[in-house]
């Protein structure tokens, strides 16, 4: 299916959140996740399904100053 993932588009397999995730290389504790503009925690993730056209933001934290 299609989603929008941090604003460009991109094909997945994977429908839910916690496989989006995993299967992207992030390490599940380490990033933040949105669907559809709202905040989804982690324990949520695998209960939150992907569907075609949904926006997906996936955020890790910036070092530095």
């Amino acid at each position: 299916m299609k989603i929008q993932l941090n604003g460009a588009s991109h094909d997945t397999e994977q429908n839910d959140l916690a496989a989006l995730v995993a299967a992207l290389g992030h390490e599940a504790d380490k990033v933040a996740t949105a669907v559809d503009g709202l905040f989804v925690a982690r324990t949520a993730r695998a209960q939150t399904p992907l569907h075609e056209g949904c926006a997906v933001e996936i955020l890790a934290p910036m070092e530095g100053g």
